[in-house]
């Protein structure tokens, strides 16, 4: 399974979207912030891209964040997205499980990550 870091401050999306207003209609539009780290997201990744898993996959990740403030589960919807977006996955509706840790790294915040194609199986704690 190969590992890949991406660097820089994940941004969670949940309260990082504006409304936008465009004659008379209003509508959701990402933040510069979120804009910025798809980017840099998008700039680094190398292994994952293309690779379009599109069967049932475990996602392995560690986020480093610069401050206990940011909040984990909203670092792994942004990870998803972005690996949609990059076509190292075709759907994130596939991810079945996720492996997460929350890390602190102040100086070097970054998110290290791998993914696992798997078999639809039950884990014995939930049967």
């Amino acid at each position: 399974m190969e590992k890949e870091t991406i660097y820089g401050q994940v941004v969670g999306k949940s309260n990082n979207y504006m409304i936008g207003n465009s004659g008379d209609s209003r509508h959701i539009i990402k933040n510069p912030q979120i804009r910025e780290y798809e980017s840099i997201f998008a700039r680094q990744c190398k292994l994952y891209r293309d690779k379009r898993i599109s069967g049932r996959f475990t996602l392995f990740v560690a986020v480093y964040q610069s401050s206990i403030r940011y909040d984990l589960d909203n670092s792994l919807k942004t990870v998803l997205d972005c690996l949609q977006m990059v076509n190292a996955i075709t759907n994130d509706s596939q991810c079945f499980k996720i492996v997460a840790e929350k890390r602190l790294d102040k100086v070097n915040p970054r998110v290290v990550f791998s993914i696992e194609e798997t078999e639809p199986r039950q884990t014995e704690l939930f049967r």
